[in-house]
C-alpha cells in the first residue's frame, strides 16, 4: 500500500512565499530519492528539485537560490520552501519517492500553485 499527498499550495503574489509538503504512506518501500515536479496544462512535467537519502539536493535553473528541499526520511515527509515566487512558478507540483531495489516511483495527486502578477 502506497499513498502519497501533497499539500500547501494556494494563491501567492509576486515575491511572496508557500512551504509545500509531501507525506508518504508507505509499507514495505523504503524511500531512497525523493523529488518535486511541476506541470502546466500543455506542459512537459519537469523536474523541480529532488533530495537523495544521503541529503544531496538538485534543483532546476529556474529555481536555484529561490527553493529549497528538505526530508524527514523517518517520517517518509518531504517539504518544499519557495520564496521570491514569479508568476512562471504556477503549476501543479507533485510529489515522487523512489525506491531503488523495485525500481518503482509513487507519485501524489498534485497540489496547485498560482502567482500572480
Amino acid at each position: 500500500q502506497v499513498h502519497l499527498t501533497e499539500s500547501g499550495g494556494g494563491l501567492v503574489q509576486s515575491g511572496g512565499s508557500l512551504r509545500l509538503s509531501c507525506a508518504a504512506s508507505i509499507s514495505n518501500y523504503p524511500i531512497d530519492t525523493m523529488a518535486w515536479y511541476r506541470q502546466s496544462p500543455g506542459m512537459t512535467r519537469d523536474l523541480v528539485a529532488s533530495i537523495d537519502k544521503s541529503g544531496g539536493t538538485t534543483y532546476a535553473d529556474s529555481v536555484k537560490g529561490r527553493f529549497t528541499v528538505s526530508r524527514n526520511s523517518a517520517k517518509n515527509t518531504m517539504d518544499l520552501q519557495m520564496s521570491n515566487l514569479k508568476p512562471e512558478d504556477t503549476a501543479v507540483y507533485l510529489c515522487k519517492m523512489r525506491n531503488d531495489w523495485s525500481d518503482r516511483d509513487f507519485w501524489g495527486l498534485g497540489t496547485q500553485v498560482t502567482v500572480s502578477s
